[in-house]
């Protein structure tokens, strides 16, 4: 047994009590289940545990307080709930990592995943906020080993980024990529809500050795309750936060928001809310601002989160109400295309339709003009398409057009390139793609 054992021991043994006041259920109405005795010392949020005749015991989070008593979401089904089972106040989720919980997969209470003992250290994480006036500005350009975002979209220390993007259109292997290929001291992956077999295949094949050897994966896959899935996402953000105030530099992954959001609704629902928003509550925006913000950079003497969130859009649609909340809060948005994909480029970057709000800071002047001149002539060759398709183009009759059409097939290719090292040399791939479009419309017109 190492240090971070006994001391994780230790403090769990000082944490037992010798007693426990207990209330007794009286209701269960809809997914709320109505506890009494335990009104006057419950908050909203704490957790309690219901042990039902069968001895089966379930964990509940308050959600409600009436003078009728404390209304209760149970983390799983109602089944087998009556009235008169006991109801004891419970220690609320307190995580408490070290360094040796990197390469681990873990719930979104820290408890171990992969068969393995975790240690735990002494000291309990909480929410740390960082004031916005003690917050550095955003920090250097990181490499990503994409070449795409060592350019159009660059990447910076302490920035937010959405990949915006419906099912099966690469947003997992994005995810992958930038683990393995940005260098940071610490990954942190939040799972919510995706399948069960599709995490142990994430940590094992598209992570795999190289990228787990950095990185901490908190799961909660979908069929666990909506409390546990909203709370991987925070849970993720505390260890992110432990690290960050340690003076690391770390890299948090959430996939997805959208299933955040809607195990939030679930539990807003349940609470009383109405749907305002196309379904959804009028607190889910507060609720994914809040961990959002959350992420950035730190203080002095701190490391910064750098922090990347996936959102599922049905149908491309960005002005759903999850995804049109996250694009005016974060740093950036990468729009994911399925016709990208579908023609077998991955990343399947639109790259139109993307933003990096570290530009133009992030890049130099000669790199921003070439980044100008790159994205004049993408859309270009989107606006000339549509008649390429008909046969109604015709070579030379604008030099513009031409050139953008001689370099398409090269901008084209270089979103998804891999073979270049850095910032540096992914400028100049992109500097050599456009002097030969242009050198080669001067030479046909000639």
């Amino acid at each position: 047994m190492d240090r971070f054992e006994l001391a994780g021991l230790a403090s769990e043994i000082g944490k037992l009590r010798m007693s426990r006041v207990a209330g007794r259920v009286h209701a269960v109405d809809s997914n709320i289940v109505w506890v009494s005795g335990l009104t006057n010392l419950l908050s909203v949020s704490d957790r309690v545990q219901i042990t039902q005749n069968s001895g089966k015991k379930l964990f509940a989070e308050v959600l409600r307080l009436s003078d009728q008593g404390a209304g209760v979401m149970v983390e799983g089904p109602l089944s087998g709930i009556a009235i008169g089972d006991r109801v004891t106040q419970w220690s609320n989720v307190s995580l408490r990592p070290n360094m040796g919980w990197i390469g681990r997969v873990i719930d979104p209470d820290g408890q171990p995943l992969d068969g393995r003992p975790i240690p735990i250290s002494e000291d309990e994480t909480s929410t740390r906020t960082v004031s916005p006036m003690a917050r550095r500005g955003l920090g250097e350009r990181l490499k990503t080993g994409l070449s795409v975002f060592d350019t159009f979209l660059p990447l910076v220390q302490g920035q937010r980024i959405g990949v915006f993007a419906g099912s099966g259109v690469g947003k997992s292997r994005l995810l992958a990529q930038l683990t393995r290929g940005i260098n940071v001291d610490v990954v942190v992956v939040a799972m919510v809500g995706e399948r069960s077999r599709e995490i142990r295949d994430f940590v094992q094949n598209v992570l795999g050795p190289e990228g787990m050897a950095k990185s901490i994966v908190v799961a909660a896959s979908s069929e666990r309750p909506a409390l546990e899935r909203r709370r991987c996402a925070r849970s993720a953000m505390e260890i992110a936060e432990y690290f960050r105030d340690q003076g690391k530099q770390v890299l948090y992954l959430a996939d997805s928001l959208t299933r955040m959001a809607e195990a939030h609704r679930d539990i807003a629902f349940s609470a009383g809310e109405l749907p305002v928003l196309q379904g959804f509550p009028p607190s889910m925006p507060a609720e994914l601002m809040g961990l959002c913000e959350r992420a950035g950079p730190g203080g002095e003497g701190q490391g910064d989160i750098t922090a990347v969130f996936t959102v599922l859009v049905a149908g491309s649609d960005m002005e759903e109400p999850v995804a049109d909340v996250l694009r005016g809060t974060l740093d950036g948005h990468v729009i994911l295309d399925r016709e990208i994909a579908e023609r077998g480029r991955f990343p399947a970057i639109d790259i139109l339709r993307s933003v990096s709000r570290s530009l133009p800071e992030a890049a130099s002047e000669p790199e921003n003009d070439l980044l100008t001149h790159a994205r004049r002539l993408l859309g270009q060759y989107e606006k000339i398409e549509p008649m390429m398709r008909a046969g109604l183009y015709r070579e030379g009759a604008d030099p513009r057009i031409d050139e953008a059409v001689a370099a398409w097939p090269e901008l084209d290719s270089f979103v998804s390139d891999q073979s270049v090292s850095g910032h540096e040399q992914s400028f100049a791939k992109l500097n050599l793609i456009l002097r030969r479009a242009a050198a080669g419309t001067i030479k046909a017109a000639s």
